[in-house]
């Protein structure tokens, strides 16, 4: 087991989306699941197509205002601790069937953190799903819908944590979820994510600029 600390806060003088800026649902579902809903306020300059490039090339380096970072760590710069691509998808790339290890925390509080290691479901322009198993059900599943928008992206999102069915009844909800996700926890996450997905209007345009448009162009940007 890794025992993981908070780095440093990257200080990028970003004045990130609170929390009043989306819609936002907590529901207990008849068994005992949490659901948490998000309908973002639209993300300015990011299209979908961006969205998906991103999914697809978190890990690596990148320079962001003179200074290289971890891209994983650009993204949230006060919550997010690693991530690594745990397996790659059947074909060899990143995508369906790939394996995400996602360790952050939320509101920067190590008492709320999270070390997972995620299948990703789906991933395309249209979205990604990422979703966790133990013993064979499904306990876990985040799933991101990128819709195109006069601004850029309408950016929804949906977490269900725990399962809807006799072994998420009667054992992980009881038992297992409160050491592991508890409702505080939830109300911690509708935060943080509102402000990650936010945060790609400072960052990813000029990164996909950089990274796809420019290296595309005949001269090489």
């Amino acid at each position: 087991m890794t025992t993981w600390t908070l780095p440093a806060p990257r200080d990028f003088q970003w004045k990130m989306k609170p929390p009043e800026s989306a819609k936002t649902q907590f529901n207990i579902l008849p068994n005992d699941s949490f659901e948490l809903t998000i309908q973002h306020d639209p993300i300015k300059g990011v299209t979908p197509k961006m969205l998906d490039w991103w999914f697809r090339n978190i890990g690596g380096d990148m320079i962001y205002q003179g200074k290289s970072y971890p891209r994983y760590l650009v993204w949230h710069p006060i919550d997010h601790i690693h991530w690594s691509l745990e397996a790659p998808s059947p074909d060899g790339s990143i995508g369906a069937g790939s394996e995400f290890h996602i360790v952050e925390a939320f509101n920067a509080n190590m008492d709320w953190l999270i070390d997972s290691i995620e299948h990703v479901e789906k991933l395309d322009e249209t979205g990604i799903r990422l979703v966790l198993k133990k013993l064979g059900t499904e306990v876990f599943r985040l799933e991101h819908w990128f819709d195109p928008h006069p601004a850029g992206t309408l950016y929804r999102s949906r977490m269900q944590v725990g399962a809807e069915n006799t072994f998420g009844m009667l054992i992980f909800q009881p038992l297992v979820r409160p050491f592991i996700f508890s409702e505080e926890m939830g109300y911690a996450w509708l935060r943080h994510n509102i402000e990650e997905v936010g945060n790609f209007e400072f960052f990813l345009p000029e990164l996909y600029q950089r990274e796809v448009v420019d290296k595309a162009s005949p001269t090489g940007g």
